[in-house]
């Protein structure tokens, strides 16, 4: 997508749709004002007869209007009160949906929007992002493309110069759309091994290290966490390592961000039910995440090292697959009680987040992971739910979800918990019982953190979106991230 900025009057710019703005009073923007002016009062007569009425995200496409150069323009409510974000998010993302079908430009006349709450330059990196998610397609594995598909080749803003807002927006975007494909490809596709080569195709820019690690080195230096998930299927786990160093300073501790990468969960032996289990090629929508985070990072260029890393694995049923009751040691040295293999997740996130500790000695670190129904259950497919104890990284990543619009919402993770968790045959167990599932789940893996800044995302309502043309993933919490590695 490409961007203008331009400060022409609306009635004089040429485009294939302008977005103008009314409020449920009825009230035309000024803009809006300015293009009923040219027409004659046109706009109006469509108010008078309640063609619109301005309620929020309520949409109007008005085919070439007198004395208005450009083709279309698109009426868009924004409701009764003051917009918020959230309210700001839904306009924007009409406004994407009823222009996306259109080639040439969309022309936006969105800044008087702007108020103490919203800026300008957060509307026009908002609208970005909102274009990208309505243009997205997933095409890869189909045997027919649509080759007559029009959509919006560039953004005209009318208003004040907003190109680096537009850019982060589009950045963003990309990552987004980067992620929500490597979701939603196939699972016999979508391995571990996929998952390295995206890694290192990323690399190629050279803007990149990137380091693989295969299951025999991990079992060669006793991740067995690790190696107890991935013996059980025959595509080979990795550990993938991308570093980016954009600091002044190389050697300055880098932040990490972790993904959960199981590319497809049967549950192992304690196998799932069969019923929506396709699903389950989601599991690695963490992984997903961080590599659609770093696509962003390479567009933006920021001056901070970041390691993104990936833990991968297929989680599958076996005569050598683990079992209920085995004991492993993990590379910490901590021995696991495996009393659930579908509670395969922490144990290969264990393992990656020692080795991160270990040899990276990270600022902070971030793992973000489908990793409990017991999260889905608790906050269904709105908010993301984030564990941690540190308040100063509680606040940067609700800072940065307020901004994104990729929501968390902060669950218990109290050492009350953690006797949940534990056995009578090694130094814990894999699960905590049916209670507190989400918050015992992170209280595992903060036993692996050893003292440095860390923070849990379990995205396993808000990975993906099931059932109907709304099925797939949905790209979070790539914004989430991004913004917040943006402002270290």
């Amino acid at each position: 997508m490409q961007y203008q900025i331009s400060t022409n009057s609306a009635a004089d710019v040429q485009a294939s749709c302008i977005v103008v703005t009314l409020d449920q009073s009825g009230k035309l923007s000024d803009v809006a004002a300015a293009i009923n002016n040219a027409s004659n009062g046109f706009i109006q007569a469509r108010i008078d007869d309640k063609d619109i009425s301005g309620k929020l995200a309520q949409t109007l496409l008005l085919p070439a209007v007198a004395g208005v150069k450009a083709s279309r323009v698109l009426l868009v409510g924004t409701g009764k009160d003051a917009l918020t974000r959230s309210s700001a998010v839904k306009v924007l993302n009409a406004i994407a949906s009823a222009s996306s079908g259109f080639s040439g430009s969309i022309a936006l006349a969105l800044n008087e929007l702007a108020n103490d709450n919203l800026s300008e330059k957060w509307l026009a990196e908002q609208s970005a992002m909102a274009f990208g998610n309505a243009l997205y397609r997933f095409t890869e594995t189909k045997s027919k493309q649509d080759d007559d598909v029009r959509q919006p080749d560039s953004i005209i803003w009318l208003g004040s110069d907003v190109s680096a807002a537009l850019n982060k927006g589009e950045a963003v975007a990309q990552g987004v759309a980067y992620a929500k494909t490597l979701g939603n490809m196939p699972p016999n596709i979508c391995t571990p091994s996929y998952l390295a080569e995206q890694a290192q195709e990323l690399a190629a820019s050279g803007a990149l290290e990137v380091t693989i690690l295969d299951e025999d080195q991990l079992e060669e230096m006793g991740a067995g966490a690790f190696v107890s998930v991935a013996k059980g299927s025959s595509e080979p786990g990795k550990m993938i390592i991308m570093k980016y160093n954009g600091a002044a300073d190389k050697n300055a501790a880098p932040h990490m961000i972790l993904g959960k990468g199981i590319t497809f969960d049967t549950g192992g032996i304690s196998l799932k039910p069969g019923l929506g289990m396709d699903e389950m090629k989601y599991d690695m929508c963490g992984a997903a995440s961080v590599l659609g985070a770093m696509k962003s990072l390479l567009a933006l260029k920021p001056a901070i090292n970041v390691i993104g890393m990936i833990t991968s694995a297929e989680n599958m049923p076996a005569g050598h697959a683990s079992k209920p009751g085995d004991v492993v040691a993990s590379l910490s040295g901590k021995t696991i009680e495996i009393l659930n293999t579908d509670a395969e997740g922490r144990l290969v996130l264990c393992d990656a987040l020692t080795y991160g500790i270990d040899n990276f000695k990270p600022a902070s670190i971030v793992d973000i992971a489908t990793l409990t129904g017991a999260c889905m259950a608790a906050l269904g497919r709105v908010n993301s739910g984030l564990f941690t104890t540190d308040e100063v990284l509680a606040g940067e990543l609700q800072n940065a979800a307020s901004h994104s619009g990729d929501k968390v919402w902060r669950l218990p993770l109290e050492d009350d918990y953690q006797e949940l968790l534990d056995s009578n045959f090694a130094d814990i167990a894999n699960i905590g019982g049916p209670l507190a599932g989400a918050t015992t789940a992170a209280c595992f893996l903060a036993r692996f953190t050893e003292g440095t800044p860390w923070a849990h995302l379990d995205i396993a309502g808000t990975a993906w979106n099931t059932g109907g043309k709304t099925k797939g993933a949905t790209g979070r919490p790539v914004p989430l991230l991004v913004n917040y590695l943006l402002a270290k």
